[in-house]
């Protein structure tokens, strides 16, 4: 079953060209500082690694795996600048999202993406994480 057509270029506007446009202002900014970091809050369901229909959510697993492709993207141009570009999966976490079933709080869920936010020189760039260790895209 394919995304609708309206709903798949909200999700990937929303999700992804909006940060991407973000990333075009503030990174070459950070870049001519020395120092950045920027952490894109993503979703397993946006791994291509084994993505499949199951959830039935298309709209958000497009929009998802295009943020993850921005970060590859903006990680790259950003090499050796000291600006580190990483995306995150905060898992199911209990927010207007994710609902008041969600096994984690929010503040359990922002514990990778302060990690990464704060992480030293040096650290890692180009990354997607998952409780503070690299999964797969």
């Amino acid at each position: 079953m394919g995304p609708h057509p309206a709903a798949a270029h909200a999700a990937a506007r929303d999700s992804a060209c909006v940060k991407s446009r973000l990333c075009q202002a503030l990174v070459p900014l950070m870049m001519k500082a020395g120092y950045g970091r920027v952490v894109n809050v993503s979703s397993s369901l946006g791994q291509l690694n084994g993505m499949t229909d199951e959830e039935r959510v298309p709209a958000y697993q497009l929009s998802k795996a295009a943020l993850n492709a921005v970060t590859l993207m903006v990680a790259d141009a950003a090499l050796g600048k000291n600006v580190m570009v990483n995306s995150v999966c905060p898992g199911w976490t209990r927010t207007d999202l994710g609902g008041p079933d969600a096994p984690q709080s929010a503040e359990e869920g922002a514990v990778t993406i302060v990690w990464l936010a704060t992480h030293p020189n040096g650290g890692p760039t180009g990354g997607f994480f998952r409780d503070k260790k690299r999964i797969k895209w």
